[in-house]
């Protein structure tokens, strides 16, 4: 699995105890969307759509763009809050026929319709195989004092039934999503970038995943949500697939 790319976060304390380590999951783009539909698109000219056909771009870039801010927002807070063993990435995006792939996973054109081409059903065996396969990879790089955090919707079984089935009590979400859209969660998320506190994680496991919608966020200032769109890293090394 590649390379670390989070923050290491550190608060000084008078007396520090180390935490759990921490690898983020990320729910994928939507596919069927427009903006995948357009850089996808045979004879697509634009910068992004000529390098996803001739040489490939990263996974992060390209869910970036296909689904805005809601991604880079999730991107951004997991580089920022994880925290992994060595040699291990601190996010991985959840994919509906090629498991769990990072980010920085450089992707052709043919590789994208290969990894997004199924459904992301807990009852189709295909996408469950191959995400019950990377799930237990990672589980056993990570070791049972690693929490693994979903940055995803909790309201579906879509994602949690088959990750609970290999993570048990280690799968986590944060408690603020209950709720939530994607829109008010990637909102929220990133203000939490901005303040630099992290989320409330608890165990998915026997977790109410449903509740009444919280109150409406105040708006981002405009700065913030400039920086966050212009802050996908550079990939570190062309780890192709």
């Amino acid at each position: 699995m590649c390379f670390n790319r989070c923050s290491q976060m550190s608060f000084s304390t008078d007396n520090p105890v180390p935490g759990p380590r921490r690898v983020f999951l990320l729910s994928p783009a939507n596919m069927a969307g427009i903006r995948a539909r357009f850089v996808m698109r045979e004879g697509a000219n634009f910068e992004l759509a000529v390098r996803l056909r001739e040489r490939g771009v990263s996974l992060g870039e390209l869910f970036s763009f296909i689904s805005g801010l809601y991604f880079r927002g999730k991107l951004a807070y997991a580089r920022t809050f994880c925290d992994v063993p060595p040699n291990i990435d601190g996010a991985f995006v959840i994919t509906s026929s090629g498991g769990l792939v990072s980010p920085d996973a450089i992707v052709t054109l043919e590789r994208l319709q290969e990894i997004s081409s199924g459904n992301l059903d807990p009852k189709d065996p295909y996408y469950r195989r191959l995400l019950e396969r990377d799930a237990q990879s990672l589980a056993r790089s990570c070791g049972k004092s690693c929490e693994i955090v979903l940055l995803g919707s909790i309201a579906t079984p879509k994602y949690v039934e088959p990750l609970l089935t290999v993570f048990g009590e280690h799968l986590m979400f944060p408690a603020e999503f209950v709720g939530r859209g994607d829109m008010s969660r990637g909102g929220l998320m990133l203000r939490r970038l901005q303040s630099g506190e992290p989320l409330t994680y608890v165990p998915l496991l026997g977790a109410t995943r449903h509740g009444p919608r919280p109150p409406k966020l105040a708006p981002l200032p405009r700065k913030l949500t400039s920086s966050v769109a212009c802050a996908i890293p550079p990939t570190r090394s062309p780890n192709r697939l």
